[in-house]
């Protein structure tokens, strides 16, 4: 379904990202792991991606940081080409209600999971204008979609995700480059790990489907958007949250 295809996937030493390097590696792309803190975790990831058969390489970036993107951009580019898929799922949290949140815990998340989003789209896009062909996958969240309290940072960089994709989207269109998000709802990560029983239970009756999903869940819906068979869909939000936002 990917063969031949590359595939730059940020945040993919753990969780969701990794569900989703190993997923498209699995579907045939050679794919570039980023990552900003363990580099233990991303070599696991692509040692996993090179036993597929697939080539794999691991690049630490601060999304946050516009040097870092152009650099990682340049290594992936030298190393294995150009991508053809750009997946953005790099993100943090720094959770609190709003009149307790600091300035810099806000700024933190927006300049991470939003800015960081926006300087990866940037690039990825200059490079697939040259190509007429590509494919912008972003994570936002049913938090974007909803709101969420404690979250009012989280909530509003993973909402301008989603505002960024449809401006992207229109932009890109007429040059045949794909834009869309995927939005998941309570997924088993490390992020929900931290969550007490009482808490998961709440969080249950929520959900129409009865249970949290998997990274997979997630993965599987960020490879179809990035094959051909989702080649006339963009600017789209998909959820993937269990019935959560119905």
């Amino acid at each position: 379904m990917l063969e031949n295809k590359i595939a730059l996937v940020t945040g993919a030493g753990r969780g969701i990202g990794r569900a989703i390097a190993l997923t498209l590696a699995g579907y045939g792309a050679d794919v570039a792991v980023n990552y900003c803190g363990s580099e233990a975790k991303a070599q696991e990831t692509a040692d996993e991606i090179q036993a597929l058969g697939r080539r794999a390489i691991i690049v630490k970036a601060d999304v946050s940081v516009p040097e870092d993107c152009e650099r990682m951009f340049k290594e992936v580019t030298d190393q294995l080409g150009a991508p053809d898929i750009l997946v953005n799922n790099a993100g943090i949290t720094r959770d609190n209600l709003a009149l307790r949140m600091s300035a810099e815990d806000f700024d933190r998340v927006i300049d991470t999971n939003l800015k960081g989003t926006f300087f990866c789209m940037k690039l990825a896009a200059k490079q697939m204008l040259r190509r007429r062909s590509g494919r912008i996958i972003s994570i936002s969240s049913i938090v974007g979609l909803h709101g969420n309290a404690g979250q009012i940072n989280y909530s509003a960089a993973k909402a301008g995700v989603i505002g960024m994709t449809k401006s992207l989207a229109k932009e890109l269109a007429s040059r045949g480059i794909t834009v869309n998000a995927v939005a998941p709802g309570y997924v088993d990560t490390d992020m929900t790990a931290v969550l007490n029983d009482a808490q998961k239970e709440a969080i249950l009756t929520q959900i129409p489907l009865g249970k949290i999903g998997s990274p997979q869940d997630i993965a599987e819906a960020v490879a179809f958007l990035a094959s051909d068979r989702a080649s006339y869909i963009t600017g789209q939000v998909i959820s993937v949250d269990g019935g959560m936002g119905i």
